[in-house]
């Protein structure tokens, strides 16, 4: 199999960050949230917002209490 240069570096760099934290999913949550809050950019969220992504299916439960 085809040895990418690239992926490997980041599975590299993934594992010390990870082996760094001893790889505790909780630190490494705290980590990235600490990183994310003192970066100063926007945060958007990309969460489903209810009505918009199933507007065109017909299903009137998901559009929404205005439409029916």
């Amino acid at each position: 199999m085809l040895q990418d240069e690239i992926v490997e570096e980041i599975h590299r760099i993934r594992e010390e960050y990870s082996r760094s934290f001893n790889h505790d999913l909780k630190a490494i949550f705290a980590d990235l949230l600490l990183e994310q809050a003192e970066s100063g950019r926007e945060i958007v969220s990309l969460s489903r917002k209810r009505g918009l992504t199933t507007r065109w299916s017909r299903r009137s439960r998901d559009i929404g209490r205005d439409a029916m």
